[in-house]
């Protein structure tokens, strides 16, 4: 199948789910996963109407951005973000899903200012725990996005989790309703410039089970391009 097929599988899937799961049509939008994908294909994404896009290197992403700058679109960075690429990060994405420390918050806090603009970030949470994966623990989460809801030039939309890798949906599934519980209980602090609207979780294999946990995000890459080279 091509990428329109895809994509129209996806949409239809996502669809079903959130009326299973008793949510408005509408509730949970695609992330298409763009990293190494060229920008021909890209292309054939946005003909078919994907609107929202998601990149995990800025260098890579600053090219696409800039080649696909005529087209309407919301750019997601989804990548673990140094703070040294503060500065480009700010200027491109229009959200940053992968805010996990404070050291990077400052320096995302110190380029929105410069360029005049108020930065909405995702904070990821390690909800599992995982050496091998970037994010804050389930622990310190609710202290980080207190001291992140003092950035004057941050905005806080919710929170987002890469659970363990398993080839079963219901394994990862604890993991989503965790990260939906944690982010309840931070919305009930009604904490100023903190939303909580958002709940980034949910790729390929999973992204179901994530929508029926709370997910509004689910970043899809290989089911509309195929594996990665």
């Amino acid at each position: 199948m091509g990428i329109k097929q895809n994509l129209e599988e996806i949409r239809t899937r996502i669809t079903s789910t959130e009326q299973s799961s008793g949510r408005p049509p509408g509730s949970v939008n695609l992330v298409v996963v763009s990293k190494t994908v060229p920008v021909e294909k890209i292309r054939e994404a946005i003909d078919a109407g994907v609107t929202h896009l998601g990149e995990n290197y800025v260098q890579e992403a600053r090219d696409k951005i800039e080649t696909l700058a005529d087209q309407p679109l919301t750019w997601h960075y989804i990548g673990h973000l140094q703070s040294n690429k503060a500065k480009y990060a700010v200027r491109l994405f229009d959200l940053i899903h992968s805010v996990d420390s404070l050291k990077l918050a400052r320096a995302l806090d110190k380029e929105a200012q410069k360029a005049g603009k108020l930065q909405p970030v995702l904070i990821q949470v390690n909800i599992a725990g995982e050496e091998t994966k970037s994010g804050v623990s389930e622990d310190g989460a609710v202290g980080l996005v207190e001291q992140v809801s003092q950035l004057e030039n941050l905005s806080i939309k919710g929170l987002m989790t890469m659970p363990p890798y398993f080839n079963a949906p219901e394994k990862v599934r604890p993991f989503f309703r965790r990260l939906r519980q944690l982010r309840d209980r931070i919305a009930g602090m009604n904490l100023s410039g903190v939303t909580m609207d958002e709940l980034s979780m949910g790729m390929t294999g999973d992204f179901e089970a994530a929508i029926e946990e709370g997910a509004t995000l689910v970043r899809i890459g290989t089911a509309i391009f195929g594996e990665r080279l």
